[in-house]
């Protein structure tokens, strides 16, 4: 198994080998081509010490006989493989034809679906015997016992806790935390090779009795990445005290009145100014849930440490030798969407104490759960995640950006058409789809102005009909950053044909 391989570098090696740059090449392309020719040595290298291991006999022959002769071999594997590639590229040249007008339709905007019964029918009968993807598709390092069991945690810990703090703030002015959401890779059932391993959760806080929040952007001018400020208003509760529920009204009621029943409003507790403040609502928001801990049946089997942080709560849970870092953070809802303004920066930034960020990994999450209901194998297109992930090192794109890529792709390839068999097909879609976007610098952001969105997403009214931002902007401004994103994007391709061809 592993000539395969060797061979398939020596045919990349004689049609991409660099050749000896000529007078009339700039530096810079031959510098692109002096890294190329190091990365294929690279990878020579490296399979050859694969083939020596696994037979010392003929792996050191060829080995040597390698190192000696190397243009010899190279015109020797090509010539073996010369006539299979000729009938393999006019069979494959219509198909691919097709993924490049499909990976284009949808970075326009098209739906990119025409012909997709034939494209299916192709999948069934050319692709039937290809057994590449299905030995890759089982043989991915699979977290997902792992994280099911850390979300299963999570989520009782965070049933227990609600139903304590509802009793714990029902007769106060405090924020009422709601039901928490998982967000974040974890809840979608993949870990991305950076993942820090903590569990994320958001819990809305509604207004207390007397209260109303109301959003204010402070970031004019930014469609991604907004801040909002979360105005805290007094309401009249006058009419709830004639229908005998009697509640004082923070606007009628003297302040002498209020002083003697101890009741203070929001905005003398955790607000500055009339801004809801993060880290006010952060240390409350601690001091609540240590003062419910004992109240929890999970006192009993866990032991719990806080981690200081300033703007969330994070746990870090202990029993035996299981650990879990869960991570509170709290927001406020847009409206009745699943847009939200969230305590945590998106980004590493500084930011003032009352700017709460705007998030969109509910959004995010409800679309894994759409999808996942859907696939004809649920959990292909966290392994196509899974495995990107895993081969991403020094080539600069972020799982975040390739999170993105997929599920772009996943609302304009057919949900029918992830299947088993089509795995390696649909990793090849995804480097197509990223391709197409970086030679026009231009990747769509997924929520904001997405009309092929799930309609069970809600989104604000105002958030449909923008403009998506484009996410790759910074590669359109710097020319520089655009050469090497081409060139990690070809150092990644490489690596998914080596890593296919394996299989």
């Amino acid at each position: 198994m592993a000539l395969l391989p060797l061979l398939v570098v020596l045919v990349q090696s004689l049609i991409q080998y660099p050749q000896p740059a000529g007078d009339g090449l700039d530096e810079a392309t031959h510098q692109r081509m002096k890294e190329r020719q190091e990365l294929l040595d690279h990878e020579m290298a490296r399979l050859l010490q694969e083939l020596e291991e696994q037979d010392k006999g003929w792996g050191a022959m060829l080995f040597g006989a390698l190192q000696q002769q190397w243009p010899f071999w190279v015109l020797a594997g090509v010539l073996l493989l010369l006539g299979l590639w000729f009938s393999c590229r006019r069979r494959s040249g219509e198909a691919s034809n097709n993924d490049v007008r499909e990976g284009e339709d949808s970075v326009d905007g098209q739906e990119g679906e025409s012909g997709s019964g034939g494209m299916e029918d192709r999948e069934k009968t050319g692709y039937a015997g290809n057994e590449q993807g299905i030995l890759l598709v089982d043989r991915i390092e699979w977290p997902v016992e792992d994280l099911e069991r850390g979300c299963s945690v999570t989520a009782e810990l965070m049933e227990s806790l609600t139903r304590v703090f509802v009793d714990s703030v029902s007769n106060s002015s405090y924020p009422v935390p709601q039901e928490a959401i998982g967000v974040g890779s974890a809840f979608e059932g993949w870990s991305p090779r950076d993942w820090d391993g903590v569990y994320r959760v958001l819990v809305p806080l509604n207004p207390p009795p007397g209260h109303a929040f109301y959003l204010e952007l402070n970031s004019a001018g930014q469609v991604a990445a907004r801040t909002f400020n979360v105005c805290v208003e007094l309401v009249c509760t006058c009419e709830k005290e004639q229908l005998a529920e009697k509640p004082l009204c923070f606007l009628h009621h003297s302040r002498k009145e209020l002083r003697r029943k101890q009741k203070r409003s929001l905005l003398e507790t955790l607000c500055t100014g009339s801004y809801l403040d993060v880290a006010k609502t952060s240390h409350w928001f601690c001091q609540l849930v240590r003062s419910s801990w004992l109240q929890v049946p999970q006192w009993h089997s866990w032991h719990l440490v806080f981690q200081p942080c300033s703007r969330s709560c994070q746990l870090q849970l202990s029993k035996g030798s299981e650990s879990l870092t869960v991570e509170m953070l709290f927001g406020v809802r847009r409206g009745d969407s699943d847009i939200f303004v969230v305590s945590q920066p998106t980004k590493a930034t500084m930011m003032a104490s009352t700017a709460w960020a705007e998030t969109y990994a509910v959004a995010e999450a409800k679309f894994f759960q759409h999808i996942a209901r859907q696939l004809p194998c649920e959990s292909l297109h966290l392994k196509c995640l899974q495995l990107f992930t895993c081969i991403l090192r020094d080539t600069g794109f972020s799982s975040s950006a390739w999170k993105t890529v997929v599920m772009h792709v996943l609302t304009t390839v057919p949900l029918s058409r992830w299947h088993r068999r089509a795995f390696a097909r649909r990793l090849w879609d995804i480097m197509a789809y990223l391709d197409r976007c970086l030679q026009l610098t231009h990747l769509r952001h997924f929520v904001l102005g997405n009309e092929r969105l799930p309609a069970e997403i809600s989104l604000p009214p105002a958030m449909r009909g923008v403009v998506p931002p484009n996410l790759f902007e910074h590669l359109a401004r710097d020319p520089a950053a655009h050469r090497e994103a081409r060139q990690a994007y070809g150092r990644l391709r490489f690596r998914l044909g080596v890593l296919l061809s394996s299989h």
